[in-house]
């Protein structure tokens, strides 16, 4: 007898009437119309059953602290590095905990089961680190946390930046970062990729860099990034977040940019909520978009995911965990509104999010973990648009959250016939 069988689901590549059936929390048959015996079943009644949610850059560290000491004023990334500056003396372990676990609770609700965290380094006493490597065990039975060693300071430019991160790393954490753009040169900003990547490659561990977060064409650190993951042999292994400078380059260097991350093997994240506010700033009108050329870079076959980036921290004072509403603000900003665009901005949030963060066992396949989320729309496309409602959760066979679906009563003067019950926002 099955532990779970789903039927009558539509699935995000389009096939419907779907039957998902779960045994020893792994998929063991998707197919048109399955009958057999279960011990729960449920009729998806045609609504979206769709791969877990994954954001792949986020800074659990930071969130929920909008306020502490104050808030960032003009909005700008530099003055969001700042306060976190004037933040660090006044954090604890234990508030920095208690947030980031409130931050999980909102994640699994929102159908958000695997998130890769930045976490400052650049403090000798490693404060957040430990604060999150202890997150990362308290979470491990419902959500995959995965912490990226992050040089906030600059490895470099901060002293003892370096030994740092690698003291991050034999404490556990589980990915090689770095800040290029915000080293002191950018002579020392491309030696910090060098010297990150050689680490990396030493311990074989993957790279997740913040690289060219800046509006500033000549930022062109991905190149190098791009350089010693060949050189190397870190193909598979790396990710460029933001790229937001590549929005401000001129389309000649471009048309050679994209062909060598391509060729690397390297994948990008953009985090449109995030690029769309902090970049620009300096701009009156023409005012720049700030996010990174995510269709070209799809198109070149490069894997690009969308991330959440900030919740209610120095950088953002907006964010709930919904990854929908990235792939909304995604699709807007990117001008990605054809169906084929709209559906690769639901599986930048969902598959390919997936692939940048390596996780093994995602998506709804034979053999694959039951995780997955059960949504109030019909297809990807209205689930961006209505950023629906997650119905239920379950991640590797088990239920996690319930949901209940969104609904309006309307009576209309003058239309008795109107009232009735429909999906809403």
């Amino acid at each position: 007898m099955l532990d779970l069988l789903i039927t009558q689901a539509s699935l995000p590549d389009g096939r419907t009437h779907m039957s998902v059936a779960v045994q020893g929390g792994r998929i063991v048959e998707v197919s048109e119309g399955l009958q057999a015996p279960a011990h729960q079943t449920l009729d998806a009644a045609g609504q979206l059953l769709s791969p877990p949610f994954c954001d792949p850059h986020f800074h659990m560290d930071a969130t929920l602290s909008y306020g502490l000491p104050r808030v960032n004023q003009s909005g700008t990334l530099l003055e969001g590095i700042a306060l976190w500056g004037e933040l660090k003396p006044l954090l604890t372990e234990e508030a920095l905990v208690e947030r980031a676990l409130t931050y999980c609770d909102w994640a699994v609700a929102k159908g958000l089961l695997a998130i890769r965290s930045h976490v400052d380094t650049s403090d000798p006493s490693l404060l957040p680190v430990r604060a999150m490597l202890e997150v990362k065990r308290r979470v491990a039975p419902y959500l995959d946390l995965q912490l990226v060693a992050f040089p906030q300071d600059g490895v470099l430019r901060s002293p003892g930046g370096f030994d740092n991160l690698k003291r991050a790393l034999d404490l556990g954490v589980d990915v090689v970062g770095g800040i290029p753009h915000f080293e002191r040169t950018m002579s020392e900003g491309a030696a910090s990729v060098k010297l990150l990547c050689e680490l990396a490659a030493e311990r074989g561990l993957p790279v997740d860099m913040h690289c060219d977060e800046s509006d500033d064409p000549l930022s062109r650190h991905i190149e190098t990034l791009a350089y010693e993951t060949q050189r190397l042999g870190l193909q598979g292994r790396v990710n460029g977040s933001h790229l937001t400078s590549m929005h401000s380059m001129d389309n000649y260097y471009v048309s050679k940019l994209i062909p060598l991350i391509a060729e690397s093997g390297v994948s990008a994240v953009a985090n449109p909520l995030i690029n769309i506010t902090l970049q620009g700033r300096h701009d009156t009108y023409p005012k720049r978009r700030g996010m990174t050329r995510v269709p070209e870079l799809m198109g070149a076959g490069v894997t690009v995911a969308f991330g959440h980036d900030c919740v209610m921290d120095p950088w953002y004072s907006l964010g709930s965990g919904d990854m929908l509403e990235v792939a909304h603000m995604g699709l807007h900003v990117a001008q990605m509104t054809s169906q084929a665009g709209m559906r690769q901005c639901f599986d930048a949030v969902t598959v390919n999010a997936a692939k940048v963060m390596g996780l093994k066992g995602h998506g709804i396949e034979v053999g694959q973990d039951a995780s997955f989320v059960l949504l109030q729309a019909r297809d990807p496309i209205e689930a961006i648009r209505l950023r629906a409602t997650r119905l239920k959760v379950w991640r590797k066979g088990r239920l996690l959250s319930v949901s209940p679906a969104a609904q309006a009563t309307l009576s209309l003067p003058g239309r008795p016939d109107a009232t009735a019950f429909m999906p809403v926002r």
